[in-house]
């Protein structure tokens, strides 16, 4: 077996993992903040928060942690929904929560905040999204509790900071369309974000994403992805990465976490909550698409998974 640097097709799937990323705007704030300030941001299940610092500086902090200081053009991304303190002096006390402060709402999903004391601090824009695609879902899972891209990192620097100064234009100019634009400038920023980690942080490729630049194991697990529906056992994804099967399921158990089966269950699942949420589409029918023999099958299996029934997501009709 190849080592995984040698696999030239990883850093093909990684990159098409990024081209499809999906993300959902929840709320964009910009935040002009006077010294002495601080705000809780609330957790937000299956989302992520991003800050940048437009101006000033301050720092971020979750609980049981060292908080880190952000600068003037740092970005700060959340991944996993923790809640988590917006400061302006890192021994601060937590403050009122951002959601209940008073703010001009200038649309359903966006506001201008102004807060905290008299003397001259900080200015943010801070956003929250979430994320629908089964692809997203495993990614997020990767991360760190805190990913940060330092503005003086100069590959990153100058495309966030081009990214930002769209949104900043679209948000506080709003227009037809400004909310739609400023959403898919959301997914950009936190793809460059997580290009920019990756980049800088070699030893974070672990997990699903050293998994996906693994020659073999990178196969079936682009195999899956690409026909989460087809009739895949044991056997098929090893004769896909082209290995034994007690080698194969080892392996993939290894790098990504979890047996191939059971990841194969969890992505049709994620699969299953994305359509289920976006489009019209009968529960039977969505079983039948995902390798399911009957509805039943498959309500138990996306209940065991997620939670919830299927019901419970379906996109309703109009």
């Amino acid at each position: 077996m190849r080592n995984i640097s040698e696999d030239d097709r990883g850093p093909d799937r990684l990159a098409r993992v990024l081209h499809t990323l999906r993300m959902r705007s929840t709320f964009y704030c910009h935040a002009e903040l006077g010294e002495p300030w601080a705000l809780e941001m609330p957790a937000i299940a299956d989302s992520v928060s991003f800050h940048v610092v437009t101006t000033g500086s301050c720092w971020l902090r979750l609980p049981d942690t060292e908080p880190i200081e952000l600068r003037a053009g740092d970005l700060a991304l959340v991944p996993h929904g923790l809640g988590h303190d917006l400061l302006s002096e890192p021994d601060a006390r937590r403050g009122p929560r951002v959601d209940l402060l008073p703010q001009q709402y200038l649309s359903e999903h966006y506001s201008q905040l102004h807060h905290g004391g008299t003397r001259r601090g900080a200015q943010l824009i801070c956003g929250v999204v979430s994320f629908d695609s089964p692809a997203a879902r495993e990614l997020m899972r990767t991360l760190p509790a805190i990913l940060f891209v330092g503005g003086d990192t100069i590959s990153a620097a100058s495309s966030v900071r081009d990214t930002l100064r769209l949104m900043a234009s679209e948000l506080s100019h709003p227009q037809l369309g400004g909310e739609a634009v400023a959403t898919r400038l959301a997914d950009i920023l936190v793809v460059q974000a997580i290009r920019g980690w990756l980049t800088t942080t070699p030893d974070a490729i672990t997990g699903w994403l050293r998994a996906l630049h693994d020659e073999r194991i990178g196969r079936a697990l682009e195999a899956i992805h690409d026909n989460p529906g087809h009739n895949w056992n044991l056997d098929r994804l090893a004769q896909v990465a082209t290995m034994s099967r007690s080698s194969f399921s080892a392996r993939f158990t290894e790098l990504v976490g979890e047996a191939p089966i059971a990841y194969l269950t969890r992505w049709r699942m994620n699969v299953a909550r994305s359509r289920l949420a976006e489009e019209h589409v009968t529960v039977g029918a969505l079983a039948a698409d995902l390798g399911y023999q009957s509805e039943a099958a498959f309500n138990r299996a996306f209940a065991r998974i997620t939670g919830r029934t299927p019901g419970s997501i379906r996109k309703p009709r109009k």
